[in-house]
């Protein structure tokens, strides 16, 4: 049989065949596989209900965690005022220091004082019965013995304030190390004609990723200068919040200028430029202090070796020579 173009005919009608019965698969699956948009509107309704249950749920958890929190809160506050060792001074105290390690909730200057009463009553107690009544160092004197137990009960009142104490020094560095940063960022948002708010806004924003301290702090100090009546007092929260004199500093000149109209840009390029000196300085100061830090490595470690690796082969041709 003669093949047009090449091709056999056989051949082309067994492919178009193929072809044909191809397609009608394909008809039928779509025709058998037709979504209902119906169906998909339904289970889409039906997982948003399932979240909305799940907030809800979360939501109602996290009040009632709110309210157990409360609820020991007071009882604490109750036990300390029966004794009598709750003062309002020392409350504002420890409420300060809080603040400054980054605490904000107002209960945790009432777990603070209570700790300080409860932790040498459970630490200082457990150390005297264990040592007096339980006999823990049996070989130990009189004297080591009251040494451990006042070392418990000491540690045990000041633990709470060293923790806080050493959340607040990192926390102060991470803001220092970021202040001149933001200085500079204030100054281009002052230049570039952003209100005072807005500028600490956009340098939050900005810095809240490198340092996210610094970044808090200056969102809440925009929010605020947003709310309050009283703008100087948002400045002045943002120092006691700080327990840094450069922050105080930064304070002091915003509110000069927020009361006299001076620039702000030249101020703020001025006190960004001192920062930048000072952290220069520590850093030379730091250099210079390396000399008389290393000495000690270098006679421990150092030139032992050193006298090891030179005098070791002159001794040992020494001793061969001493031998023949």
């Amino acid at each position: 049989m003669h093949a047009p173009f090449g091709i056999d005919l056989v051949t082309a009608a067994t492919a178009l065949s193929a072809a044909a019965v191809f397609a009608l698969l394909v008809a039928i699956y779509a025709a058998t596989t037709v979504r209902d948009p119906m169906a998909a509107r339904l289970k889409a309704l039906n997982e948003r209900r399932e979240q909305l249950k799940a907030g809800i749920t979360a939501s109602t958890r996290k009040r009632a965690r709110i309210t157990k929190t409360a609820q020991t809160t007071q009882q604490m506050r109750a036990l300390l005022g029966s004794l009598k060792v709750l003062q309002e001074s020392q409350l504002k105290d420890a409420q300060t220091k809080l603040v400054q390690a980054g605490i904000r909730t107002k209960d945790a200057a009432i777990a603070v004082i209570f700790a300080r009463l409860a932790l040498p009553i459970l630490i200082g107690g457990a150390f005297v019965v264990g040592v007096y009544l339980l006999d823990w160092f049996p070989s130990w004197g009189g004297f080591k013995r009251y040494a451990v137990v006042a070392g418990s009960l000491i540690l045990s009142y000041k633990a709470p304030d060293i923790y806080i104490s050493n959340r607040i020094s990192k926390r102060t560095d991470a803001i220092r190390k970021g202040l001149p940063d933001a200085l500079d960022l204030l100054v281009i948002c002052a230049e570039a004609g952003l209100t005072v708010d807005a500028a600490f806004q956009r340098v939050a924003r900005e810095l809240g990723k490198g340092y996210p301290e610094l970044g808090d702090e200056f969102t809440l100090t925009a929010i605020e200068l947003g709310f309050l009546t009283d703008r100087r007092m948002a400045f002045e929260n943002l120092a006691n919040r700080v327990a840094l004199d450069s922050v105080k500093g930064i304070v002091t000149t915003m509110i000069q200028t927020e009361k006299y109209g001076t620039p702000l840009a030249s101020a703020l390029r001025v006190l960004s430029s001192e920062f930048r000196h000072e952290r220069m300085m520590k850093a030379e100061e730091k250099a210079a202090r390396l000399p008389a830090i290393m000495t000690v490595p270098l006679i421990l470690f150092i030139l032992p070796v050193l006298f090891v690796v030179i005098l070791g082969p002159a001794a040992c041709s020494i001793k061969d020579n001493m031998l023949k």
